[in-house]
């Protein structure tokens, strides 16, 4: 196309563009593939800025808000890092690239740190999730006894264990049975006792479990277990409570998955992205997935020759980006700011759950770990938790988990971690005692709630049974 440079009578010089002989749209596509005329509005670029940034202020995130949700450890993320995850080194790198030493000996390193952190004998990083971990340590277990020779076909699963543990357990063609817990909210060893057969594969465990208390028998616990020749599991999602406290591997923890986005800081808002590795025990380790990485005369490679190995579980090997992410907590803390991670967020939880047992029901009244469990019992006016949850959005504070665990009727799941001040907490309980007061006195305010949204109270049922979609494609 030549261009033509023509000059205004004000003597600046521009540049006159021919007219193309395009074809009409109609020409190019078959008229069965036209899509219909869009009446679409016709906006500035500084309306539409200001649309977009006004929609992203109504988001929670813990960069702008206290986050409490429980189990689920959503710490602030330091964005150093951000800063890691994002160098051209590592970005750039494909995962085929024969060149990438320097990867593989970080995924090295952060497997030894994983294994001296639980107390495991080695780690495989590629699970993309923690229930992708639970999994990948069921399909270790299922290869451990099918190599013994023996048909267990049972997982026993403690009813104060994450929900996605029954799960898991059946994707991994075991049966169920699920134990109660005892009055303290532990594991009833009676009962687990009772339904301990040759048959068992495993107990899958969550240690701190839902209810945030710290199994105070673990070591019966997993003598009981290990007395049937089973092999006990551990939910190590919530390893946030016990970091350089205790290892996992020093309670007898034969499989063990952790959650890098929550435990190692990464976040895991809206779904991902996040990462479960799972570590075992020594004579485990020849079953893990392949490739493992390995360390030969200072050199790192992928080892793809093991015939034992359960396989490969992920393409590539796992979410990189988290990994390094989790890599740069941990180095930058180190094992005494790691230690005060647990220190801070067992005494961050106690802080509150001894401030609003004066005001809320606390099912279980002991010392927690790392989150705690409160109930809508008692409230007045018929007031549930799912009126508080929707009343704290008005008040500025994404709600915390509701009705989780189980065991618990109109349970409020609230973990502070670590990374929140003094002056947040006290905010939070602010809330909830006022929250409470208003249910005595003005309770129509939290039955309608949220008030302060473009979308307020919904029918949730109705909602989820019959969704109303916005957008639709006519022809």
């Amino acid at each position: 196309m030549e261009l033509i440079f023509e000059k205004s009578k004000e003597g600046r010089i521009g540049v006159a563009l021919p007219e193309l002989d395009v074809p009409e749209q109609k020409d190019l596509i078959p008229e069965e593939y036209l899509r219909d005329e869009l009446d679409l509005p016709e906006l500035s670029e500084v309306d539409i800025i200001r649309h977009f940034t006004a929609l992203s202020r109504r988001n929670f995130g813990v960069d702008n808000s206290f986050y409490p949700l429980g189990s689920c450890t959503m710490k602030y993320n330091p964005k150093i890092n951000e800063d890691v995850a994002q160098l051209p080194n590592f970005t750039n790198l494909h995962p085929y690239n024969p060149l990438n030493k320097g990867a593989l000996e970080l995924m090295y390193e952060l497997d030894q740190m994983l294994s001296e952190i639980t107390g495991m004998a080695k780690f495989t990083l590629q699970p993309a999730a923690g229930a992708h971990g639970e999994l990948t340590g069921l399909m270790i277990i299922k290869k451990y006894f099918e190599e013994k020779g023996e048909k267990r076909k049972i997982v026993i699963v403690p009813d104060s264990s994450h929900g996605t543990n029954p799960a898991t357990a059946s994707m991994a063609n075991f049966n169920t049975i699920t134990i109660k817990s005892d009055e303290k909210g532990m594991v009833d060893l009676e009962e687990l006792k009772k339904n301990m057969t040759e048959e068992v594969a495993a107990l899958m465990l969550t240690n701190p479990n839902t209810l945030g208390l710290f199994e105070e028998n673990i070591l019966e616990i997993s003598k009981i277990v290990h007395e049937k020749g089973a092999l006990v599991y551990c939910d190590g999602a919530n390893m946030n409570a016990m970091l350089g406290i205790t290892k996992p591997g020093d309670q007898g923890i034969d499989v063990l998955h952790l959650n890098l986005h929550k435990t190692f800081s990464t976040p895991h808002g809206c779904g991902g992205p996040g990462s479960g590795p799972v570590g075992v025990r020594t004579d485990l380790v020849k079953y893990l997935p392949l490739p493992t990485i390995e360390k030969e005369n200072n050199n790192y490679k992928l080892n793809h020759k093991n015939d034992r190995s359960i396989g490969r579980i992920k393409a590539f090997y796992g979410n990189f980006n988290v990994m390094l992410k989790a890599y740069t907590y941990i180095r930058a803390l180190g094992p005494i700011g790691l230690k005060a991670v647990a220190e801070n967020a067992v005494l961050n939880a106690n802080y509150m759950k001894e401030k609003l047992k004066k005001h809320f029901d606390l099912p279980f009244n002991s010392l927690c770990k790392h989150e705690f469990v409160l109930s809508d019992k008692g409230m007045p006016n018929s007031i549930t938790t799912m009126d508080i949850a929707k009343r704290l959005i008005d008040k500025g504070f994404h709600p915390p988990t509701v009705y989780f665990p189980l065991i618990v009727h109109g349970a409020i799941m609230i973990e502070p971690t670590e990374t929140e001040s003094r002056e947040m907490l006290d905010s939070f309980m602010e809330a909830m005692i006022n929250i409470k007061q208003e249910a005595e006195t003005n309770p129509d305010l939290l039955k309608n709630a949220p008030s302060t949204t473009p979308v307020t109270r919904l029918d949730a049922v109705k909602a989820a049974r019959h969704p109303e979609l916005m957008y639709t494609c006519q022809r």
